[in-house]
């Protein structure tokens, strides 16, 4: 069964569309306008293994806050409708992510239930057109809308760049390893209450 799904999002702020596929090689093809940002999503879809075509429209002559939000908001629906029924999951997944001198640390579960601990502190206002205060908020959207429990933290580190990439990378390697399936024929959900 693959998992992947077209997704579109238009509101009077934003205008999204793309495809994800959960079972991909990393292959992307990004445009969000906010430059870091396409580079923050290059860096999930590559090191999470995910395919992910998204093109992102929005009012940057105001600011970037709605871009970022709504891209969140689209791809957290986007992962849990790919996701399906979860059969065969590992369901966990935790990475300590070293990026020069920054230590993250991301700890999740596809639980089916939207938590989001955020614990990071960044120096700068923002890092190119892309408000460091949008990281934990772009985040939150995905957990909220994918149903995750998702503790991200930053340990250590001094470079607001390097921070908010070690979190990105982070976030891809921890979900990779959650959705991953134990094994092609599992079809056990991974929980005592038969569903997630």
């Amino acid at each position: 069964m693959k998992r992947e799904t077209d997704f579109q999002r238009m509101t009077g702020e934003t205008r999204i569309e793309g495809k994800l596929n959960l079972d991909g090689r990393g292959e992307r093809n990004i445009s969000t306008g906010v430059g870091f940002f396409d580079h923050m999503l290059d860096l999930w879809a590559f090191h999470g293994g995910f395919d992910l075509d998204l093109t992102c429209e929005g009012d940057l002559d105001i600011c970037p806050h709605h871009s970022i939000e709504d891209v969140g908001i689209t791809l957290g629906q986007a992962f849990k409708k790919a996701l399906g029924d979860c059969k065969g999951i590992q369901r966990y997944g935790t990475c300590y992510l070293p990026m020069d001198e920054t230590l993250s640390r991301t700890v999740l579960d596809v639980s089916g239930r939207a938590v989001h601990i955020f614990h990071a502190q960044f120096d700068t206002p923002a890092v190119g057109m892309f408000p460091t205060e949008m990281v934990s908020h772009f985040f939150c959207s995905f957990a909220m809308n994918a149903e995750l429990t998702l503790h991200q933290e930053i340990l250590y580190g001094s470079n607001d760049h390097h921070k908010a990439e070690a979190l990105f990378k982070g976030f891809a390697k921890a979900l990779q390893e959650g959705v991953r399936r134990k094994n092609e024929n599992a079809q056990d959900v991974p929980s005592t209450k038969g569903i997630l």
